[in-house]
């Protein structure tokens, strides 16, 4: 019996399957190819996403490594182009959304790659000591917000986009960014149209944002040389953007107000920089502006005010004296800066001729020159495209467990009124230090060291004295 059992085991091998055993393979093939059919779609799911995610990040691509992504309303036509790219998932429906956090703020952007959105605010918020005066009334301590802005920015496609901004600040509402632009491409260049209340284009340190000067206050090149419209007026701008430059020419009239009784002020402005070097870690910035303005019947009076040594203290101030009979201005001014790994220097000047109806111009002459050093070791936030300082990208935020990233700054400024004879003049040096805790918020310190010599109102001849102030802001 020993040796056939082998036999049998042999025999019983080979015998075939039952029909049992035959419906349980099959059940198993079934379920083998059911299991692969699920994991090949799981895969194009996952491609499908990450060529997405691609797609939406490409829209978010910075312009410079060292500052944040731009929004729908300053991007590149490329970028907008990438970003607006459809979805592939034949699933997806244009009421999709798909989300990318940028700085401090989401960006939406439909399935179908049509319409982005991103809301914008700004909230900057100052505390201002100052003592040494021979004036008492000018040795005081305030407080107040600089900018209390809400607003929008969006795209439709690659080409269409718009903005608005309202400016709660200092307890009035004001409408101060709003417009619809267009972009595309000309013999191998960027190029936009702008219509709406624009922001002037005028000077590097003017030109940019009040939420990412290096100091709390612009320079008085900034402040004093500029149209009597102010910084906003409603009108048409054009820019072309090359490699290495831009060019704009803005045409407007006054700023949004409920004056409709008489004709506008006009303002012909125009700005050109170039970065003649421009590497990973240095740039050197040339710039050029000018501006000519046919004052309105109702703006016969262009007496300012200029501050000097921060603006919350109305006290202090660089005056002209009263100035009326004014029928129009010209102004001008140049650029010269650049950087060099984690240390900037930006130096400008300018001049406006108020024409008046006496035999002699008032003339407003500034210059000023400023320097920065990011300590922690970031690349200056100097923006290749536009020419301007904007948001930085910090390498590794309070949020992160990081330290963010210090800057050192410090700045001197010179302004003089003529009218036939000296018609007061002021400086002011300033030391501040810059803390961003990450790329949309920052504490700030400025110390300044000031002199005023007015020769009108109420605080007349030479005076000196000092201001410490402080800021805490959150930008997005």
């Amino acid at each position: 019996m020993d040796l056939l059992a082998p036999i049998v085991g042999a025999l019983l091998l080979a015998t075939p399957p039952d029909e049992a055993t035959d419906e349980r393979l099959r059940a198993q093939q079934v379920e083998l190819e059911m299991l692969r059919a699920r994991l090949e779609a799981l895969e194009q799911l996952q491609a499908q996403d990450h060529e997405q995610l691609t797609r939406v990040r490409a829209g978010m691509t910075p312009i410079a490594p060292q500052l944040v992504p731009p929004g729908p309303a300053t991007a590149p036509v490329e970028t907008a182009r990438a970003a607006s790219v459809p979805a592939k998932d034949p699933a997806a429906k244009a009421t999709d959304l798909q989300v990318e956090w940028g700085a401090g703020a989401p960006i939406f952007r439909s399935a179908d790659g049509v319409f982005s959105f991103k809301p914008r605010g700004r909230i900057l918020l100052d505390a201002s000591h100052t003592s040494g005066s021979r004036y008492e009334a000018r040795d005081v301590t305030t407080t107040g917000s600089r900018a209390l802005r809400l607003g929008i920015e969006g795209g439709v496609g690659a080409h269409f986009f718009y903005q608005f901004e309202t400016d709660f600040a200092e307890n009035g509402i004001d409408v101060v960014t709003a417009f619809l632009g267009w972009r595309h491409r000309v013999l191998g260049l960027d190029y936009d149209l702008r219509i709406g209340n624009l922001f002037n284009d005028r000077g590097l340190d003017a030109s940019t944002g009040s939420d990412a000067t290096p100091f709390l206050e612009r320079t008085v090149v900034g402040t004093a040389i500029l149209p009597q419209r102010g910084f906003y007026g409603i009108g048409a701008q054009g820019r072309l953007f090359g490699p290495t430059w831009h060019a704009s020419l803005t045409l407007t009239g006054d700023d949004v107000d409920s004056t409709y009784a008489v004709s506008d002020s006009r303002t012909v402005l125009a700005r050109v920089h170039w970065n003649p070097v421009k590497t990973a870690r240095g740039i050197l910035h040339l710039g050029a502006w000018g501006f000519t303005e046919q004052l309105s019947p109702a703006a016969g009076t262009v007496t300012r005010n200029t501050t000097i040594g921060g603006r919350f203290n109305g006290n202090l101030r660089v005056s002209t004296g009263p100035l009326t009979g004014a029928t129009g201005d010209t102004g001008y001014g140049a650029e010269l800066g650049g950087y060099a790994g984690p240390v900037w220097l930006m130096a400008e000047l300018g001049q406006r001729e108020v024409r008046l109806e006496a035999p002699s111009a008032f003339i407003t002459r500034a210059w000023s020159v400023a320097a920065g050093w990011f300590i922690t070791g970031e690349t200056p936030p100097y923006n290749p495209r536009f020419g301007n300082f904007t948001q930085p990208q910090v390498r590794r935020s309070v949020v992160d467990q990081g330290p963010g990233a210090l800057e050192l700054t410090a700045r001197y400024e010179s302004l003089g009124f003529t009218h036939a004879a000296p018609a007061g003049q002021g400086w002011a040096a300033t030391a501040g230090v810059n803390w961003y805790l990450n790329s949309f918020s920052r504490l700030m310190l400025n110390a300044i060291r000031w002199h005023t010599d007015n020769r009108d109102g109420d605080f007349t001849g030479a005076d000196d004295g000092q201001t410490v102030s402080l800021r805490a802001q959150v930008s997005f």
